[in-house]
């Protein structure tokens, strides 16, 4: 069975029992609280919260989703037989639809039945604290199958706790085939805060999560995840002659770094392009130490898109290349440097190795794997701290530069006053693309996420089909249209059904306050966009400057994205 049939078979066992298909939502999450979606659930945390209405959304209480997945707390450990970063995890979810019996028989049916594998024994959340043991799940097992091993572990083990720093959580009970964990589900019950205490939720719910590499595995009889064909075809470009562990982290960083381009990140020195950037330079440096050309990785990157493509529409052959060529280019120029440097130091701490990595662009890995023994006492942490170290140092430079702080005004954040200032005006104008690409394309466009930085805007909608280069230019020229004009921006609060009733556009998946801003672009009598927002905005639209719409892309099936810049 391909990795293909497996997701087939999810998505239509769970699509038959009632459950909406929803797609793999961005890497780059909303929670703010993480750096990447980690988990199928992040999207859905507002429907365990209440904050979001399932029915409305989805049309149903019970969804079922395949989440591109990200984790960089296991950087480090890839290379051998089970570490990844990115990853692809199957779940059925439901928001107070189904509870433990239905959860339990849908994956024992699905493993056995559809997959026709053996289960080793499950496991079960055996009690701690406030939380008593799930003893309701265990005795459902043994009605389910009364030749299944149960074992009892603890909160370590069986129980799932929140995704950032708070959220839903609850005991979970565990799948394991072939001694290996393949599904984990996840019993919503409690919602911890970031005190860590616990709070019952007033709607309890399923959360599960399957490895589609891990189950790949199992089903396709392999010794481990990189036989699979998810990743055959990857190792197959490499020379066999390099160390498997080598060409397990070169094929693992080319996917990850391929999906990452592609859902908007960019190498950098800040969080997400920070790892992305680490990512690239390791696979870089292992192709240099390996005399292995770069076109090798630009093959790899290719063979990622040509085979994962059927499934996730917005990897993009001319956009990856792009940006790993640009960090290519920059980075040949110093890490040879770098590495002669590194063997003139006789032993490495924290501060030395930061020095590698901020002069030479040495990312911690590489400076791990190739320094020896002058390396041993070095740790992740040590770096790390000397990195926050720095950052601080540097932040506080651009205060004392500015006569400012880091600011947070409204849905805005910002290092300074200028940064506010230009994030400001980047927000304005999504507002106004977001209105020309309507009137252009004649509906509403239901919005689905947005983004702002210092350098630009980027925000998703729903839209079933991809927006023309003369749409886009005809978007493009409203909104500079609407810029001349020097129109101006109020803003005024009122009770949200007023806000509703007046046409103001709302984020439809946030759950709004009885009491909202509602900013308008243009006379209170005619707008040309209304919009509910947290703010801030300019107060004439001449301070936005020249909008340039740079892309168009699918994010996932039904959603497209913008991406603008202005000056």
């Amino acid at each position: 069975m391909t990795s293909q049939e497996i997701r087939e078979k999810f998505i239509k066992f769970f699509e038959k029992r009632g459950h909406t298909v929803v797609p793999s939502s961005s890497l780059l999450p909303t929670d703010s609280s993480v750096l990447f979606t980690t988990a199928g659930m992040q999207q859905f945390k507002p429907y365990y919260t209440g904050t979001a209405d399932a029915m409305k959304d989805f049309g149903s209480l019970n969804t079922v989703s395949i989440q591109k997945s990200m984790r960089t707390s296991d950087i480090d450990s890839v290379g051998d037989e089970s570490h990844l970063t990115f990853f692809e995890m199957l779940g059925n979810f439901s928001f107070g639809g189904y509870w433990k019996k239905e959860a339990i028989e849908y994956a024992y049916e699905f493993i056995t039945k559809e997959m026709g594998l053996n289960i080793d024994y499950v496991s079960v959340f055996a009690g701690e604290g406030i939380v008593p043991a799930d003893e309701e799940s265990e005795n459902i097992w043994k009605s389910v199958d009364s030749s299944i091993t149960v074992k009892r572990h603890g909160r370590a083990d069986n129980f799932w706790g929140p995704t950032g720093s708070e959220g839903p959580c609850g005991p979970t009970t565990e799948i394991y085939v072939n001694g290996l964990e393949v599904w984990n589900i996840v019993f919503n019950q409690y919602y911890q805060h970031a005190d860590k205490h616990l709070e019952p939720l007033k709607t309890q719910g399923i959360d599960t999560g399957m490895g589609l590499e891990r189950l790949a595995m199992v089903v396709q009889q392999k010794q481990n995840i990189f036989e699979t064909d998810l990743f055959e075809p990857l190792i197959k470009i490499l020379p066999e002659n390099i160390d498997i562990r080598i060409q397990r982290i070169m094929v693992d960083h080319a996917r990850a770094s391929a999906f990452l381009i592609s859902d908007g990140v960019v190498p950098s020195n800040k969080e997400q392009g920070y790892v992305l950037r680490r990512l690239l330079r390791r696979l870089i440096v292992h192709a240099h130490m390996s005399n292995i050309e770069t076109e090798v990785i630009r093959e790899l990157l290719l063979t990622v898109i040509k085979h994962y493509s059927a499934y996730y529409s917005n990897l993009n052959s001319e956009t990856i290349l792009t940006e790993f060529n640009k960090e290519n280019d920059k980075f040949q120029k110093t890490f040879k440097n770098g590495l002669k440097e590194l063997e003139k130091l006789t032993t490495v701490d924290g501060a030395s190795a930061f020095k590698l990595f901020e002069s030479f662009g040495l990312p911690f890995e590489i400076i791990k794997e190739v320094g020896g023994d002058k390396v041993k006492t070095l740790s992740r942490e040590e770096f790390e701290a000397e990195r926050k170290r720095h950052q601080e140092i540097s932040r506080a430079g651009v205060e004392k530069k500015f006569g400012g702080h880091g600011i947070k005004e409204g849905d805005l954040t910002a290092e300074n006053a200028e940064e506010m200032k230009k994030v400001t005006r980047l927000h304005t104008a999504t507002h106004i693309i977001v209105a020309s690409l309507q009137k252009v394309l004649g509906q509403k466009l239901p919005q689905a996420g947005a983004d702002i930085t210092v350098e630009r805007l980027r925000f998703d909608f729903t839209f079933p089909r991809k927006v023309t280069p003369e749409e886009l230019k005809q978007a493009e020229d409203i909104a500079n249209e609407i810029v001349d004009k020097d129109l101006p921006v109020t803003c005024r609060e009122m009770d949200l059904q007023e806000a509703l009733d007046s046409g103001a556009s709302a984020f439809f998946k946030l759950k709004y306050p009885p009491r909202v801003k509602v900013y308008t672009v243009g006379a209170e009598s005619n707008p040309f966009s209304r919009e509910l927002c947290g703010g801030p905005h300019v107060s004439h639209t001449a301070e936005i400057g020249h909008i340039t719409i740079t892309k168009e892309e699918s994010v996932s099936g039904g959603n497209r994205r913008i991406r603008a810049t202005i000056s």
